[in-house]
Order: C-alpha cells, then sequence, then structure tokens
C-alpha cells in the first residue's frame, strides 16, 4: 500500500527520453500561453459575469483572478524550472506527493481540459454563427444548439474540434505556428475594439460600479458579486498552466517555461481589465449577457464594421485557445498513459509525426461529444472548480518540497515563500468557495470514479508498482 504514496525520481533530463521532438522556445511557449488565456475570457464571459454577477465591477473580478493565478503562476514557475519529466500539476504532484496524489490531479487536469475545449467549442460557434450571418450564410439554428438549449446538435462545436484533431495529429511545431498566427490576429481585432471602445465612453454605464457587491446571493440563490465573478471569469486564466504541460518538448524548460509562465500571465491580465473597463463603460451591462459581448457592443453604439472585423477575429482568437487546451489534455494523458495509470496503449508516439496520435484521436471524439450536445454555461464552472484544485496542490507541491528536497536545484525561486505559495493556495481555495453548489456535487462525483479507476486499475499498473 505504500507504494501509492512513492514519488517520482527527481531528475532534471527525463523529459529528453519520452520520444517527443523538443523544439519549442520561450516564445513559442509565451505565445501558447498568450493563444490559451485571451479567448473566452474577453469575447464571452466578460459580457456574462458583468451581467449576472459584478456588473462594472468586473474590473475587480478580474484583478482578483489575477492575483490568484499570478500566485499560482510563481509556483508553476518554480515547478517547472525545477522537477524532470511531465509539466503541468500532474508531474509536479508526483514529485511533491506520491503517486495517489498525482492520480487525483491527473484526473482532476483531464476534467479541466477536456470540459474546457469543449466550452471554448459552444463560444467560438456563437461568434463563427455571427460572421457567417454577417455574409448572408445564416445557419439554421437547431444546428448551433445542444438539445437543451432547443437545438439538435452543435455542428460548428463538432466541426472546430475535429479540425484541430486533424493539426494536433500532423505535429506539434506546425500547431505553435498556427497558434503564432492566430495569436497576432486576435490581437489585432482586441486593438481594434480599444482604438473604437475609447472614443464611445459614456460614464454613467459605470453607475452603479457595484450593484451586487462583494457577495451574496441571488433569487435562485446562486452566488453574485464581486468575489462570485471572480469566480466565474477565472475560466479566462485557463490556460496559462497548459504552457507547463510542454515540458518534454520544449528546447530549454528549466529557463524557457517560467518565461512563458509567468509572461503570457502577466500580458493578459493586463488586456483583461483595460477591455472590461471599456466595454462596460461603452453599453449597460445589463445587456451583455449574450454570446459575443464584445462584438454587441461595438454593435450598439453604431460601429458595424469593426463589429464584424472582432467577431471575425475572436472565433480566430477562441480557435487557439482550444488548440492550446487540447494539446495540454493530450500530453497529461500520454504521460499517465507512460507512467502505467493509464493503459500503455495511451502512452505510444507515432514514429512519424512524433505526437501521441492515439491519445489524440479518442479525446477528439469524446470532445466533439461534449462539445455537440452540452451548452455552455454547464461546462464553464466544472472547469474552473477543476483548475482551482490543481493551482491548490501545486502551490502546496512548492511548499512541501522546500522540506522534503531543499538540496534541488531550482534556476527560478518564487519570491517571499512559503508566504507566496500559501497566499496561492488560499485564494484559490477561497474562489472553489464562491462556486455553486451543484458545481461541487459534480466535481465530487468525478473524483470518486477517478478513485475507483485507480484502485481497479491504475494501483496495480503502474510504474511504482512495478518497482
Amino acid at each position: 500500500m505504500n507504494k501509492i504514496f512513492r514519488t517520482k525520481h527527481l531528475t532534471p533530463d527525463t523529459h529528453g527520453h519520452s520520444g517527443l521532438r523538443q523544439c519549442l522556445t520561450a516564445f513559442d511557449l509565451t505565445l501558447l500561453g498568450v493563444g490559451a488565456i485571451i479567448g473566452t475570457g474577453i469575447f464571452v464571459l466578460t459580457g456574462i459575469a458583468a451581467a449576472t454577477q459584478s456588473g462594472p465591477a468586473v474590473v475587480l473580478s478580474f484583478i482578483v483572478s489575477g492575483i490568484a493565478c499570478t500566485f499560482a503562476a510563481l509556483s508553476y514557475a518554480e515547478l517547472s524550472s525545477s522537477v524532470g519529466g511531465c509539466g503541468s500539476a500532474y508531474g509536479y504532484s508526483y514529485a511533491a506527493f506520491g503517486e495517489i496524489f498525482a492520480w487525483i490531479i491527473g484526473w482532476d487536469l483531464i476534467l479541466e481540459y477536456g470540459v474546457a475545449v469543449a466550452a471554448v467549442a459552444n463560444g467560438w460557434s456563437g461568434y463563427f454563427g455571427k460572421v457567417l450571418g454577417l455574409m448572408g450564410f445564416a445557419i439554421p439554428e437547431m444546428w448551433t444548439k445542444a438539445p437543451s438549449t432547443g437545438g439538435y446538435v452543435n455542428l460548428p462545436a463538432v466541426g472546430i474540434v475535429f479540425l484541430l484533431m486533424v493539426l494536433l495529429i500532423i505535429g506539434v511545431k506546425e500547431s505553435a505556428r498556427t497558434n503564432a498566427i492566430a495569436v497576432v490576429i486576435k490581437l489585432a481585432t482586441i486593438a481594434v475594439f480599444l482604438a473604437v471602445a475609447v472614443f464611445n465612453i459614456h460614464p454613467e454605464n459605470w453607475s452603479p460600479f457595484m450593484p451586487f457587491g462583494w457577495f451574496g446571493h441571488g433569487e435562485d440563490g446562486r452566488p453574485i458579486g464581486v468575489l462570485a465573478g471572480a469566480s466565474l471569469v477565472f475560466f479566462a486564466y485557463v490556460g496559462f498552466d497548459a504552457v507547463s504541460t510542454a515540458a518534454e518538448e520544449a528546447s530549454n524548460p528549466k529557463r524557457d517555461l517560467p518565461i512563458g509562465i509567468i509572461g503570457s500571465l502577466l500580458f493578459c491580465t493586463i488586456i483583461y481589465i483595460v477591455v472590461s473597463g471599456l466595454l462596460t463603460g461603452m453599453v449597460s451591462y445589463t445587456s451583455l449577457n449574450v454570446s459575443y459581448p464584445v462584438a454587441y457592443a461595438l454593435e450598439q453604439v453604431g460601429v458595424r464594421w469593426a463589429s464584424a472585423l472582432v467577431a471575425t477575429g475572436a472565433f480566430m482568437g477562441l480557435t487557439t485557445v482550444m488548440l492550446v487546451l487540447y494539446y495540454g489534455l493530450t500530453r497529461i494523458l500520454f504521460a499517465m498513459g507512460r507512467d502505467g495509470l493509464l493503459p500503455p496503449y495511451l502512452g505510444h508516439v507515432n514514429p512519424r509525426t512524433r505526437t501521441p496520435v492515439r491519445v489524440i484521436a479518442i479525446c477528439g471524439v469524446i470532445i466533439m461529444v461534449i462539445a455537440g450536445f452540452i451548452p455552455l454555461g454547464e461546462l464553464a464552472e466544472l472547469v474552473n472548480i477543476g483548475t482551482l484544485a490543481a493551482f491548490v496542490m501545486v502551490c502546496i507541491g512548492v511548499i512541501v518540497l522546500r522540506r522534503t528536497r531543499p538540496d534541488m536545484h531550482r534556476p527560478f525561486v518564487t519570491p517571499w515563500s512559503p508566504l507566496f505559495p500559501l497566499l496561492g493556495a488560499l485564494s484559490c481555495g477561497a474562489l472553489m468557495a464562491f462556486l455553486p453548489v451543484h458545481t461541487w456535487e459534480r466535481f465530487v462525483i468525478w473524483l470518486v470514479i477517478g478513485m475507483v479507476i485507480y484502485f481497479g486499475y491504475s494501483v496495480r499498473h503502474s510504474r511504482l508498482a512495478a518497482a
């Protein structure tokens, strides 16, 4: 039984023997982070959070979430620069806590990334439909909605996941190039919005600034207020941790991963604060509960050309979010299959493309089903609780390894440790507490299923069990 608490041997160079192609630079990794972070938060959730939970104070919600993420990012940067092998909270938890905790976090991350790709595909579908409508090729509504919202299937969401599956199978460097192009388009789109928005601000829209206060409950019992909004817009930051999953394909992971993680997070946080402030200044927050709030706001102030341009850039931007999250999901499953916690079939690398083709294909089929038949609202909060749980474990992992492995080489050191990691664990844990009860219930069910699989299969087939 003690084997399940054993940890991986910490070797700095294990990433070099995975068979994956080591080709990603610090710039590639930073763009990977920006590609994952800037997307759903700006183009979808900003409006929903403002209208239903925070009002114009959604700016504060982004700041609260950004602070929590910054503490977690510093912990990620320390572990990514010092712990060998697979990146991500899965690998770090294996090193810090042992196999059973690594399984819990790995299972948690599967939920986070898999559901996140499906959720973003839903948001992408809304903007894609908007663009086609502007071009005169409107898609019938029943083919853009899940059955529970009055449709048959969200066909555009299924289609984009299929295309990303093909792209990831081709190769990681090709995927990184595609991501870089889409990031440039996305940032240009945001620049257009900022240029138009600054000339169309109506200060009266910022009053009242905090209509729902810091925290409370609505008539239906759901949490509302700035802190509840922070728990929702936290979805906007899902993705910077996906940079750490590229550890085995980074050219110099000890140097480049911290740069990619921290650099992308700080850049995107500033963008979020500015855009959310201008958006709620353009139109009343009460009107922003739509699937394309940025394009909608530009429409309302009469700048239709900019609305069409932003809608086009938005669905390109959301594509990069899905690409990076999908990438992260496949690399975590690949690592868990290689470690024996899941069938070794999943740990296979195609010798021609040097990518885990089997994992990519299996994930693609499952995500297409989820994206096609489950609406966005039911997916986002489930992603957030999984992400926050992973962040808590990473922050605690820094503290544990400082005590258990004080001699370990740390190219990047989290400042003010253990204070910053502790603040990261507490702030992320607090955001979890502001999520609805039904989200917690679904999360617990997912973890119970995971423990059944672990004790039924993984504990007997893992590499540590065979050691």
